[in-house]
């Protein structure tokens, strides 16, 4: 099997779950412990918000990048970044970096084909939902994406960096996110992607009617299937 490579701690909430999703589900499909070897590469997370709210976004790539070559130096045969927000340098890390790194954004899109639906709406940082890059990458597939008003992105924003980041799930942000899908919901969409790997802490599928896509544990999926194929 392929050794996987998490590039972590954006948020620590996110990178267990991706270890976790990994393992149990290579227990639950096979019966057994001997699921794919992991590397994790927890990053000082406050330099990436201090990035993100100041548009350093070649700062972050850079330091997303070094570090991904650590964990490739240290065995892993591909990677992962754990988080949404830092896709829009995606592409810019994949071209500095010496192993394949899986899209969360190709997981997500992939999902979305497969069970028929045609237009999603969009939940994330202010950055994930006003940037093109999630937008575009499904769109690509034919998916059209809605984005909550801006007032709404806003209060989107506010619950996952002042909450979920820290690991508080308040029953008030959840209606309130609630609030917010419906008006998605009125503008026609189909299903609602949870592009922030910290949400699915608030809203799990019994919590909504409509089909949630938990960008997080696709990704985690993905990352698993691709280390089950023999490392070459």
């Amino acid at each position: 099997m392929k050794k996987i490579g998490i590039l972590g701690g954006m948020s620590p909430e996110s990178t267990a779950l991706y270890y976790e999703h990994i393992t149990r589900t290579y227990t639950a499909r096979f019966g057994d412990y001997g699921y794919p070897e992991i590397l994790i590469y927890s990053v000082n997370f406050q330099k990436f918000v201090d990035w993100q709210h100041k548009g350093q976004w070649n700062e972050a790539a850079r330091e997303m990048a070094e570090a991904l070559e650590r964990l490739h130096v240290a065995g892993a045969d591909f990677g992962l970044i754990a988080t949404n927000t830092m896709h829009i340098v995606f592409e810019e890390v994949q071209r500095a970096v010496h192993m394949p790194l899986l899209s969360i954004v190709q997981a997500t899109a992939e999902a979305i084909l497969v069970a028929g639906l045609r237009s999603v709406g969009l939940l994330g940082t202010v950055f994930t939902m006003n940037e093109r890059f999630f937008r575009d990458g499904l769109e690509r597939s034919g998916i059209t994406v809605l984005v909550p008003e801006p007032g709404d992105q806003q209060r989107v924003n506010e619950v996952i960096y002042g909450e979920l980041c820290r690991g508080e799930i308040r029953p008030s942000s959840r209606r309130l996110f609630l609030e917010i899908i419906e008006r998605l919901r009125d503008r026609g969409a189909e299903g609602i992607v949870l592009g922030c790997t910290e949400i699915p802490l608030l809203l799990q599928p019994q919590h909504c009617d409509l089909p949630l896509y938990n960008t997080a544990l696709l990704h985690a999926g993905k990352a698993l299937d691709f280390a089950l194929q023999p490392a070459r």
